[in-house]
C-alpha cells in the first residue's frame, strides 16, 4: 500500500502568509497594492491601444482628424500616466520587499536557533535531527527564498491570475477559439513542469546530506585552530581529498539532475511553439476576413500575448512556489519536532538537597546497549563525591542524567524525594553549576564568558578568577577582563591556551554560585599536578556545597567524602579513599597505585 503523499504547499503557504501578516502587515499590503497596479496597467494598455489604433485607422481612412485626435491623445496620455505611476509604485514596493527579505531571513535564523536551544538535549546529538536542522536552514534561505521568496511566487500567481481573467473576457468576445488553445497548452506545460520539480525536491534531499558532510570538512580545513594538527601531521591532503570527494559528489548529483530534467524542458518548448503558431494563424485569419477591426486585431494580439505570458507565469510560479514550499516545509518539520521529556512545574525548595539515583539504567536513543545499569547512590547535602573510572565507563552520562539532559530509561532520580521529572526544568537546572568536559566558550569578552546572564558583581568576579588561578593572566590582557576571547569578530581578541580556557569555564561555574557544583573532567588538558591544585582550590571554595568531581585521574579523591568507581556500566566500588585503596586487586587501588607518583608529594 502506497504511503499517502505529505501535504506541503498549503500548510507552508498558510504559515508564510500568517507570519507576514502577524509580523510585517505592511509587506502584505504592499503585495496587494502591486496586484491592483498590475491589473490596472494591463487593462489600460490593452484597451487604450485598441481605441488608439482604431482612431488612427479612421484618420488614415479619411475620417476628420479633429474628431479622432482628442481620443487618440487621451489614450496616449492614459497609457503614459498609468505606466509612470505603476513604475513608481513597483519601485517602492520592491524596496519594501528587499528590506523585509533581510528582516525575515534574520527572524527565521533566530527562531531556528531558539528552537535548537529549547528542544530536548537528546535531539542535538541525534544525526537525523541534525540533518533536519540543516534542511530547515537551507530550505528557508536560498533554496526557497524564505517568506519574501514564497510570497513573491504566491502574489505573482494572484496578479497574473487576475490579469488572465481580464484578457479572457476580452478574448471570449473577439477571438473565442484562442481559449482552448491556451488551456490545452497550459495543461501540458503544467504536467511537464510538475514532473521536473518533483525531481528538484528529490535531489535537494540527496544534496542536503552531502552538503552537510562537505561543510564539515570545509570547516575543518578553514578553521584556524586546526592549523597545527593539519601541518604537524601533514593531514592536508587527506582532508582535501575528503572535501574533494564530497564536492565531486555534489557536481555529479547536479549533472544527474540536469539529465533527468532535460526531456521535460524540451517537451515544454515544443508545446509553446505549437501554441504560438496556432494562435497567430487564427487571429490573422479573422483580421484578413474582416471579422474584427484593426484595433480589435491589436487588442487580440496583445491579449493573446498577455494570456500566453500570464498562463506561463502562473504555471511557472505555481511550480516554483510548490517547489519553494517543499523546501521551506523542512523548516516546519523541524519546528514540529516534539520533545519527549516530561515537563514538570514544581518549584525547587530552598535549603538542603539530597540526590538519589534509584535503580537507574540508561541507554541512548537508537541504541540497544545500556550505558548504565542499576545505579543506586545517594548524595547528601554538602557531600563531596568523586566519580572515577576509565574513559567510556559512563561517568559523563551519569552527570547528563543528573542534569536532566536525558531522561532515564529505567528507575528514577530523586531530589528531596521528588522525581526530577516533576520539577520545572528552568528552576531545576539552576541547582547546578557544571563544567563539562566539552565546555563552550564564546567570542565575547572574558568577563561576559564568566558572568553570562548572571548579575555582575566585580568583587565576586575577582575572587573567582583568583581561586581558579586565572586572575594574573587576565590582568596581562590588553583590555583585561573586557578583552574579547578569540579573533572571530575582533582582530584585537586573544586566543587563550587550553588551560586558560578550562580555568575560564571553572570561573563560570564558581560565579553562578549554585548549591550543587559539578566538574566533569574540565582539567583534562592540564598536567596532573596542576589539575590537583585546581581541584584543591575548587574544593575549598565550594565549602559546604554539594560537589561532584568526574575524572579518570584521581586528583580529587583524597579530599572527597566518598568515591564512586564506575566500570562495566555500573558502580563497581563505593567508599572513601582509605577504604577503597585497601581493596586487594580493586579497580580503584590499581588506578591509584598507577597514578600515585603524581600526587604523593602534593597530597601527603
Amino acid at each position: 500500500m502506497r504511503k499517502p503523499k505529505e501535504k506541503k504547499t498549503l500548510p507552508t503557504l498558510k504559515f508564510m502568509l500568517k507570519t507576514a501578516v502577524k509580523n510585517k502587515p505592511q509587506l502584505f499590503i504592499a503585495y496587494v497594492l502591486q496586484v491592483v497596479v498590475s491589473f490596472s496597467q494591463t487593462m489600460v494598455n490593452i484597451i487604450s491601444s485598441k481605441y488608439l489604433v482604431d482612431e488612427i485607422a479612421a484618420i488614415i481612412g479619411g475620417g476628420k482628424a479633429e474628431e479622432h485626435i482628442p481620443t487618440a491623445i487621451f489614450c496616449i496620455a492614459l497609457i503614459v500616466g498609468v505606466t509612470l505611476l505603476a513604475a513608481l509604485i513597483n519601485y517602492l514596493v520592491n524596496e519594501i520587499k528587499n528590506v523585509y527579505s533581510e528582516w525575515f531571513g534574520e527572524y527565521f535564523e533566530v527562531s531556528l536557533s531558539e528552537k535548537v536551544m529549547k528542544m530536548d538535549f537528546e535531539h542535538t546529538e541525534d544525526p537525523d535531527t541534525l540533518d533536519q536542522m540543516n534542511k530547515a536552514k537551507e530550505g528557508m534561505s536560498w533554496y526557497s527564498g524564505g517568506v519574501v521568496g514564497i510570497l513573491n511566487g504566491f502574489f505573482n500567481i494572484v496578479s497574473n491570475g487576475v490579469n488572465v481573467l481580464g484578457v479572457i473576457a476580452i478574448i471570449a468576445i473577439t477571438c473565442p477559439l484562442l481559449l482552448p488553445i491556451q488551456i490545452i497548452s497550459l495543461v501540458l506545460i503544467t504536467i511537464f513542469t510538475n514532473k521536473s520539480n518533483k525531481l528538484d525536491i528529490e535531489y535537494f534531499k540527496k544534496l542536503s546530506k552531502i552538503n552537510r558532510i562537505f561543510g564539515y570538512f570545509f570547516y575543518q580545513l578553514s578553521n584556524p585552530s586546526n592549523g597545527k594538527e593539519v601541518r604537524l601531521f601533514d593531514s592536508k591532503d587527506m582532508m582535501c581529498d575528503k572535501a574533494d570527494y564530497y564536492s565531486n559528489e555534489t557536481i555529479d548529483t547536479f549533472r544527474e539532475q540536469y539529465k533527468a530534467q532535460y526531456k521535460y524542458m524540451q517537451y515544454s518548448n515544443l508545446t509553446n511553439g505549437l501554441r504560438d503558431g496556432l494562435s497567430y494563424f487564427y487571429i490573422g485569419f479573422k483580421a484578413l476576413t474582416g471579422a474584427i477591426t484593426l484595433g480589435d486585431f491589436t487588442m487580440c494580439v496583445s491579449s493573446a500575448s498577455t494570456l500566453y505570458w500570464g498562463l506561463y507565469s502562473i504555471v511557472d510560479n505555481i511550480a516554483a512556489t510548490v517547489k519553494a514550499c517543499g523546501y521551506a516545509y523542512e523548516y516546519l518539520k523541524f519546528d514540529a519536532i516534539s520533545d519527549r521529556m516530561t515537563k514538570g512545574d514544581k518549584p525547587v525548595s530552598d535549603g538542603e538537597h539530597v540526590i538519589e539515583f534509584r535503580n537507574v539504567s540508561f541507554k541512548y536513543p537508537r541504541s540497544e546497549n545500556f550505558v548504565l545499569r542499576n545505579i543506586n547512590i545517594t548524595i547528601k547535602q554538602g557531600e563531596h563525591l568523586s566519580v572515577v573510572g576509565l574513559n567510556g565507563a559512563g561517568k559523563t552520562t551519569f552527570i547528563k542524567l543528573l542534569c536532566r539532559m536525558y531522561d532515564v530509561t529505567d528507575g528514577e532520580i530523586l531530589i528531596d524525594n521528588i522525581n526530577i521529572k516533576d520539577y520545572s526544568d528552568s528552576e531545576y537546572r539552576k541547582l547546578f553549576s557544571v563544567v563539562f568536559q566539552d565546555f563552550a566558550l564564546f567570542a565575547f569578552s572574558l568577563k561576559e564568558n564568566i558572568i553570562l546572564d548572571e548579575q555582575e558583581d566585580e568583587e565576586k568576579l575577582i575572587k573567582t578568577l583568583k581561586m581558579a588561578g586565572l586572575y594574573e593572566d587576565a590582568m596581562k590582557l590588553e583590555n583585561k577582563l573586557d578583552t574579547t576571547i578569540f579573533k572571530s569578530y575582533d582582530e584585537n581578541g586573544t586566543e587563550l591556551s587550553g588551560g586558560q580556557q578550562q580555568k575560564t569555564a571553572i570561573c563560570r561555574a564558581l560565579y553562578r554560585d549554585s548549591p550543587i557544583v559539578i566538574l566533569d573532567e574540565p582539567t583534562a588538558a592540564l598536567d596532573p599536578v596542576a589539575e590537583y591544585e585546581i581541584y584543591k582550590h575548587f574544593n575549598k571554595l565550594v565549602g559546604g556545597k554539594t560537589a561532584i568531581y568526574i575524572s579518570h585521574r584521581l586528583s580529587s579523591c583524597k579530599f572527597c567524602d566518598e568515591i564512586a568507581v564506575f566500570a562495566d556500566d555500573t558502580i563497581k566500588e563505593y567508599g572513601t579513599h582509605d577504604e577503597l585503596v585497601k581493596i586487594e586487586n580493586g579497580i580503584y587501588s590499581e588506578m591509584y597505585n598507577a597514578q600515585a607518583k603524581y600526587y604523593v608529594e602534593n597530597v601527603s
